[in-house]
């Protein structure tokens, strides 16, 4: 079975957004996030943005993520990596794609995440994703040239979705989004709420709608309240197992292929045999740039036992 990230985010902004994307097993990492940003996360994404400003001391970006993905695969847990440990993320140690990631933020303030397409055939001969998200989080390209740049060459991979941005507090964020199995050109995200899983960007997947939902609950129940209160809210939503059955639009994508886990699939949080939700990831940053980074990860293959890192630092730029 492919594996897969869920993720789920709100970002505010001096504009101000929100924003979430996913996708399914057996495919590599795939993402599920909601972001909710007055700013300019293996599941669904959801990205709401709005014109106003960010005010002092609230959140721009908001990202909440899950990979899913086989037990038994060897990867890093998130921690610092790179020239003056300025990146922050996990790493894939799986051999051949060792070093690529699904998810990962740096301190000059470069985020991409990464969601892979459901297709019920792949080419085992293309290229590792996870290559995508590193490349980005270790270059000085901007995040539109930069998804140009991968855009020319997205042939050689099997489908994915790439969600890249530059956080700046002086000059504003900017989030793009590019899709190898839809539109040839990037785009970047104007305000408002968008919807991401292992589909293209906004395809209705009952599950991406669900954890939209829950997510965005999860944010206005929150406000005005401490932000372990929202992380621990989001980290509930990320863990929702409730499949959101029938959903002919996954079962029209996934063929053959997501019918043996489609009951376990279609749910936010994936228990399946040997494969699943193995990290929450969750990013907060607020109006000044400070930045909260917290994994919860399954040790050991063992689904009781987990543990909680949280990084704290401030945007560079």
């Amino acid at each position: 079975m492919p594996p897969e990230l869920l993720c789920a985010g709100r970002c505010v902004s001096q504009a101000g957004a929100a924003q979430a994307w996913h996708c399914p097993p057996g495919q590599g990492h795939s993402v599920w996030d909601a972001v909710r940003m007055p700013l300019g996360a293996g599941t669904p994404v959801d990205v709401q943005r709005h014109e106003d400003s960010a005010t002092e001391g609230s959140h721009r970006l908001i990202l909440a993520a899950n990979r899913d993905e086989f037990y038994s695969r060897p990867s890093k847990l998130a921690d610092f990596w790179g020239n003056n440990n300025e990146i922050l993320s996990g790493l894939d140690m799986e051999e051949g794609k060792e070093g690529g990631t699904w998810l990962g933020i740096s301190t000059r303030g470069k985020l991409a995440a990464l969601t892979n397409y459901l297709q019920p055939q792949l080419d085992w001969q293309a290229r590792g994703r996870g290559e995508l998200v590193t490349h980005f989080l270790t270059t000085d390209v901007d995040s539109l040239s930069y998804l140009k740049k991968v855009s020319m060459e997205g042939h050689l991979y099997n489908g994915f979705n790439l969600i890249a941005a530059d956080l700046s507090t002086a000059k504003g964020d900017v989030i793009c989004y590019y899709g190898n199995r839809g539109e040839p050109d990037p785009i970047v995200l104007t305000p408002g709420t968008y919807g991401l899983s292992n589909a293209l960007l906004e395809t209705p997947w009952r599950k991406l709608c669900f954890g939209k939902q829950l997510f965005l609950e999860a944010v206005e129940r929150s406000q005005a309240l401490p932000k372990d209160v929202l992380i621990a809210n989001l980290l509930d939503v990320l863990n929702n197992e409730e499949a959101q059955l029938p959903d002919p639009a996954i079962e029209d994508q996934g063929g053959e292929y997501v019918q043996p886990v489609l009951s376990k699939y279609a749910a936010v949080c994936v228990r399946c045999p040997g494969y699943g939700t193995r990290t929450n990831t969750i990013i907060l940053v607020d109006a000044d740039g400070h930045v909260t980074f917290t994994e919860r990860s399954m040790m050991d293959k063992d689904l009781s036992r987990w543990e909680t890192r949280t990084y704290e630092f401030t945007l560079q730029n």
